[in-house]
């Protein structure tokens, strides 16, 4: 099932197009019990980043035999775990029966991605124009740009920057508006860290770093805030993620900070 409307999204992107030579078209496999699924992956992204993408998401979903085949489609059985977030399950199993195709593509150290980015695709050949294609652009370097407590840097990886895209095209949702929430996409990702304990994303912006930096280092240094209820304490404990965005990118400089 495809995002309810796609006004809000790709205004959002600003109507940007990639071009990507793509001619497969997964469907589910009814006759094996694994589901092929409409996410691709492509030639670019080296073995090193696929085996990283892949381990986030085993361990978010539970799914320890969710894999990318030779034809780089996401793949994974059909047993029901036990483990893992049954919502982040839920999102992939609609967008591999969906009516879009997603491909991921590698997008180390483009200086207009910061962390992950999703744009509209169109087809290099006009062999599917019925297909709507989405590209999901991964800097893969930038998740090795942060520095942080445990809890957060378990809570915002690859993968969860693959699940905070894939949530805007399957489910069209919207990133937040105001400075102090998280927005509907991301409370969606936050009810897949509330199924695995982990804290929850407080904000969707990020906010400079409230220290004084050595005016001669061209350096950005902003932080991400998340929260854990700690029961037996009985109060909330808050988790930062702090990164460089002169380095990180994604931005111009007339822009608000908006983590993607």
């Amino acid at each position: 099932m495809g995002p309810r409307t796609r006004r809000r999204f790709t205004s959002k992107l600003n109507a940007l197009s990639v071009t990507i030579f793509v001619c497969l078209i997964a469907t589910v496999n009814t006759q094996a019990r694994e589901i092929q699924g409409r996410m691709l992956i492509r030639d670019d992204v080296s073995s090193s980043n696929r085996t990283e993408l892949l381990k986030k998401l085993r361990t978010i979903t539970g799914w320890a035999d969710l894999k990318f085949d030779s034809d780089g489609v996401l793949r994974w059985s059909r047993e029901i775990s036990k483990a893992g977030s049954k919502s982040a399950r839920e999102l992939l199993t609609k967008a591999a029966t969906g009516e879009s195709v997603i491909v991921l593509q590698d997008a180390n150290a483009r200086s207009d991605v910061a962390f992950c980015r999703v744009v509209p695709g169109r087809w290099a050949h006009n062999t599917v124009p019925d297909v709507r294609v989405f590209v999901m652009l991964i800097d893969f370097a930038d998740f090795h740009k942060i520095t942080g407590d445990a809890e957060a840097r378990a809570a915002f990886d690859v993968g969860w920057g693959f699940l905070h895209e894939l949530e805007h095209v399957v489910n069209d949702s919207e990133d937040a508006k105001n400075l102090n929430e998280a927005g509907e996409c991301e409370d969606e990702i936050n009810n897949m860290r509330a199924e695995l304990g982990l804290p929850l994303r407080t904000t969707y912006f990020y906010s400079p770093l409230p220290a004084k930096v050595n005016p001669e280092f061209n350096s950005r240094l902003v932080r991400l805030g998340f929260e854990k209820r700690d029961s037996i304490a009985n109060r909330t404990r808050r988790y930062w993620l702090i990164w460089d965005a002169a380095t990180v990118g994604g931005l111009q400089e007339d822009q608000t900070a908006a983590l993607h």
